[in-house]
């Protein structure tokens, strides 16, 4: 698997439509979390652009996964591959529960 980074600007306004999708939007990317498709997903402070990295086979099934975000017709996606993705989950152990 590849992995890529998605970045977006978001509207400068948001509409009542824009707003009424948030709640789906989080769940839909919680889900793809847990599946382990998206790996992060973050807004900046100001509201103004969202990056998404994840994984994928390739630039064709990371534009699917973004289907089936609710607030993609707000969005310009600009995908790039990314050559690696270093992050603290990955450099930490997993706990034992035994």
């Amino acid at each position: 698997m590849k992995q890529f980074i998605v970045s977006s600007r978001l509207p400068e306004e948001f509409s009542q439509e824009f707003l009424s999708l948030i709640p789906l939007q989080r769940s839909t990317v919680n889900r793809l979390m847990s599946k382990g498709v998206i790996l992060t997903y973050s807004v900046a402070a100001d509201r103004t652009r969202l990056w998404v990295t994840l994984e994928a086979e390739s630039e064709v099934d990371v534009i699917h996964v973004l289907s089936e975000l609710p607030l993609i017709r707000f969005m310009r996606p600009e995908i790039s591959e990314l050559m690696f993705h270093h992050n603290l989950s990955f450099m930490l152990p997993h706990p034992s529960l035994n």
